[in-house]
């Protein structure tokens, strides 16, 4: 019979655990024990090998000893070789290289009956159920101690984390991990050993992502509750004693700390604790967890003692501070975000709570034609932008570079050199320290420094009028648009010339910029240039494929379409587009922030229409108690949100929606699902302001709006044909539900006077576990990288499909890594499949701006849409925005472009994953390389979170 490489148990290391002597070389038995390797145990087990083949004779036994000879010598020399300063190795290993070695001899008998033992020993154990049994090792505690491995305890948080999860196995992720452990490591690095095995699986099963995220908490709750002096260590189950008395200790250590604020003493903390469901911790994906864990939770000098329900319960009783019924609501809003049903924006998660309860996500600024005014606007900025507000700037007051300034009898430097300003100030303000500061800088096109802006983030040039930091976006009049379709011209303007072009929109600009342009003729406007429109869009156009700048939104739809065009302008978006609110000097535009997590709402492959409706509700009422708790940085921002008390609710999880019903995104059927969900989202948002205006009261600026003449966003397209002309416009008015109610409640109040937006949701969708925002797939199985790392993600919803047909495997791995994520080119893969998970760039242009139309028409504010275009060149730009414009979109957001080459394949063998990455081919007509994916908010990458 065959026999394994076996060794004595009887050795002082097994007993004693002493630390190996420098260059000796220790096995990890399966019996636990922890032996010095030895040549003559490696020379019995090859004896064995050879002797069950070949049997025992005197004709054999001379050249079976030799050859036994020659093999050990070659897997002792290979274990000195790897480990010259000694060190531990696994039975297993040691078996491997004897297998190899007698494969390497040309031993193939011996080696396949070697194979077939081990394989016979290996299904024996399974079926005996036989433990393979742990090492003995000793681990070192913080405080230097020396202890056992506590191997149970290893073994029950392994048996947890794999919990209710199929096709994983806590078994191989102990093998695994026992075999990088030795004798006297560190207590922390037995945890990040787990942690590392599970994470390596994720590309095989994506529910082992789930696993590493559980076994991530073991850590999470040991350095949480030691802070907290509550226990040394717990298990997930353990937690349910142990999270009511955590949130009282919490709260009293933070307020203690100064970090909360103290009001959060006054709430029912025995109630609230057994409020905790502590079997929420087992829903984060890794990534959604080390998210939290990095920027997320609270801590004091580097130790985060904030656990994932603590964390949601202080969120929702920050928001609930001013509730009379505090106790009560603040449950509700946990609930709420705990279940991942809804979720806050950064901010707000950042915030709420604390003694600094910065909740806001976005401000829109407009900035005065004069130099104190400039730099009012830049310090307001940085004031904004310190406590993690993401900055949307107009900049079309500012004069153009030449015009007169009478207070010199000079001429101005333009807008671009106080840009430069604004970007180094984006730079140096990082948040608090947690991440990147965001601005984003709007000019309107007929600015006479247009053509200078939109070079801002070239790489070549002249440096000093560059802002490689800072995003740009262009602010289009419809006027411009409809030269461009009918090949006219267009006039530059400088706005100390023309300063009311700046607060007219619709036919109003049309007949006053008309009339200035009618001026040049004559002479009485001397500052200002006339060049082709095409000529202008066309570099638009090569700009935001070279450099993803500036980003094309439209100033008329936003302004005639808004419910509060009664008292003001619409001069800008915000830094990702979404936000649509009036600003002037005085009124700094705020908006707060919050998404709707559309796959929790998916209920036997269709939308949960009743549990929307709830959500809805309750997450309304979180927004708009932000707008009363909050910490305003400036006063002009506090009079602009107490007056209007806009928020802008959106959504998220838009493609797992689409998988979980089985519809592909290029099909009209996702084009009625963004249709209908975003109809049922609007219809209950808008009624539940008014529900709470019914309760708290109207909004100050209510009469007058669009809302008070029971205008809803559905019937402003109206105006927007009316304004821009039918030929200029298609918008498909159809609805599902009965919207006359809502238009006479509207009439009697409104509590926030714009209620929807759709942002990007980066991180937050990275919590929850879900795709971000609107987002087609960016890819089926990639690398993430952002602020906490990299994390492998793979599409589960894929996978599962191709299980169901036994077709995963590691074959299938191997061809998603070689084909960047994308199914189309694997023969093996159905046709039905290949068409459900398109990849973003996969994806025509055409669906996304289709189901972004579609979602418009419901919305008061806009959406982040970013366009992806695989294959790009000059045409296809042309006439995605022309279609973008001519289907009434508000604004757009990044451009991310691909020419369609091939790309490096370089990871097929390592597990390594590259994103995608190629010499593309230059555009047509633009002549110019496409830019890289931008990092801000982008899927691959998304460092950006300022609204999400």
């Amino acid at each position: 019979m065959l026999s394994g490489v076996s060794h004595n148990d009887n050795n002082p290391i097994n007993s004693e655990l002493n630390t190996p002597a420098p260059g000796q070389i220790n096995v990890i038995k399966r019996t636990g024990s922890v032996v010095p390797y030895t040549d003559d145990k490696i020379s019995v087990a090859i004896s064995k090998a050879f002797l069950a083949v070949e049997g025992d004779n005197a004709a054999s036994s001379s050249r079976i000893h030799d050859s036994v000879k020659k093999l050990t010598d070659l897997v002792t020399a290979t274990f000195k070789r790897r480990m010259p300063s000694g060190g531990l190795i696994h039975i297993e290993d040691i078996q491997d290289q004897v297998e190899l070695a007698l494969m390497r001899s040309g031993e193939h008998k011996v080696a396949r009956a070697y194979v077939l033992y081990r394989e016979a020993r290996k299904q024996e154990r399974a079926k005996n159920h036989i433990e393979e049994a742990h090492p003995s090792i000793r681990v070192t505690t913080d405080k230097g101690e020396v202890r056992p491995l506590d191997l149970g305890r290893l073994n029950t948080i392994l048996k947890e984390a794999c919990e209710g999860l199929e096709e994983v196995d806590s078994r191989i992720i102990e093998k695994e991990t026992l075999k990088n452990l030795y004798d006297g490591v560190a207590e922390k690095d037995v945890n990040t050993a787990l942690v590392m095995t599970a994470r390596t699986l994720v590309e095989r099963e994506p529910n082992y992502s789930f696993v590493t995220a559980r076994l991530l908490l073991d850590t999470l709750r040991a350095e949480a509750l030691n802070f907290l002096n509550i226990a040394e260590r717990a298990t997930h189950h353990e937690m349910a004693n142990f999270y009511p008395k955590a949130l009282a200790a919490y709260i009293n250590k933070g307020i203690e700390l100064e970090l909360l604020d103290k009001r959060l003493a006054q709430f029912d903390l025995e109630k609230l604790g057994q409020a905790l469901q502590h079997e929420r911790d087992q829903q984060f994906t890794y990534l959604g967890l080390q998210t939290l864990y990095d920027r997320y939770f609270i801590h004091k000098d580097g130790i985060r003692f904030e656990l994932p329900q603590v964390f949601f319960m202080r969120v929702a009783m920050g928001l609930a501070l001013e509730e009379t019924d505090k106790n009560e609501r603040a449950i509700e809003f946990y609930n709420l975000l705990s279940s991942f049903d809804y979720m806050s924006s950064t901010p707000t998660l950042f915030n709420s709570g604390t003694v600094r309860a910065q909740l806001s996500s976005c401000y829109l600024t407009t900035v005065p034609d004069d130099l104190s005014g400039i730099y009012k606007a830049i310090h307001d900025n940085a004031m904004l932008s310190k406590f993690a507000g993401g900055l949307g700037n107009d900049w079309t007051p500012v004069r153009a570079l030449g015009a007169y300034i009478k207070g010199t009898n000079g001429k101005s430097q333009g807008v671009v050199p106080f840009l430069k300003v604004v970007n180094d100030t984006a730079v140096a303000v990082n948040q608090g320290g947690k991440r990147k500061g965001a601005v984003c800088a709007y000019l309107e096109s007929w600015h006479l420094d247009i053509e200078e802006f939109l070079e801002l983030r070239k790489n070549t040039g002249d440096d000093r009028r560059r802002t490689h930091d800072m995003n740009t976006a262009n602010w289009i009049p419809d006027l411009f648009m409809k030269r461009v379709f009918e090949d006219g011209s267009w006039t530059l303007f400088s706005p100390s010339d023309v300063p009311d072009l700046h607060d007219l929109y619709g036919k109003a600009f049309e007949e006053r910029y008309e009339y200035y342009e009618e001026l040049t003729k004559y002479n009485k406007i001397k500052t200002f240039k006339t060049l082709p429109a095409r000529d202008l869009w066309r570099k638009m156009l090569s700009m935001v494929f070279e450099t993803g700048h500036p980003w094309i939104t439209f100033k008329d739809p936003c302004n005639i379409r808004s419910p509060q065009q009664h008292v003001g302008v619409v001069h800008s978006s915000n830094l990702c587009t979404e936000i649509t609110l009036n600003t002037n000097e005085d009124e700094i535009a705020v908006c707060n922030l919050g998404s709707i997590n559309l796959v929790k709402h998916i209920v036997d492959g269709k939308l949960d229409v009743e549990k929307l409706a709830r959500t809805v509700k309750t997450a309304v009422r979180m927004l708009d108690n932000v707008i009363d708790i909050n910490y305003y940085a400036v006063p002009q921002a506090k009079n602009s949100n107490a007056k209007h008390r806009p928020v802008g609710l959106g959504l998220m999880g838009f493609q797992d929606a689409l998988y979980l019903q089985h519809i592909p995104y290029s099909s009209d059927e996702a084009v009625k699902f963004a249709d209908f969900s975003m109809e049922a989202i609007s219809y209950y948002a808008i009624q539940a302001s008014c529900e709470l205006a019914n309760e708290r009261g109207s909004y100050s600026t209510f009469e007058g709006s669009l809302w008070s003449k029971g205008v809803l966003p559905l019937d402003s397209i109206d105006k927007l044909i009316e304004e821009r002309g039918n030929q200029y416009i298609s918008v498909d008015k159809t609805a599902t539900f009965d919207w006359a109610p809502i238009r006479e409640l509207v009439k009697k109040g409104m509590r926030n006077s714009n209620i929807m937006a759709i942002a990007p949701t980066a991180t937050i969708a990275n919590i929850t576990g879900v795709s971000q925002s609107i987002e087609p797939t960016y890819q089926n199985l990639f690398v993430k990288s952002n602020l906490s790392g990299e994390f492998t993600v793979i599409n589960p919803y894929l996978v599962h499909d191709l299980k169901v047909r036994n077709l995963w495997d590691s074959v299938m791995v191997n061809d998603l890594k070689y084909y960047d994520g994308s199914v189309q080119q694997i023969e093996r893969i159905p046709e039905d499949l290949k068409r459900l998970y398109c990849t973003a760039f996969e994806v025509e242009p055409k669906w996304i701006i289709e189901s972004a139309s579609r979602r418009q028409k419901w919305i008061d504010q806009a959406q982040s849409l970013n366009i992806y275009v695989a294959g790009a060149s000059g045409k296809k730009l042309d006439v995605t925005y022309r279609m973008a414009w001519y289907l009434g979109l508000k604004t757009t957001y990044y451009l991310r472009a691909l020419a369609a080459t091939s790309t490096e394949k370089s990871t097929i063998n390592t597990g390594a994953l590259n994103a995608v990455s190629s010499n593309h081919e230059q555009v047509a007509q633009a002549n110019v390389a496409p830019a890289p994916v931008p990092k801000a908010c982008s899927i691959d990458d998304p460092d950006c979170e300022a609204c999400q």
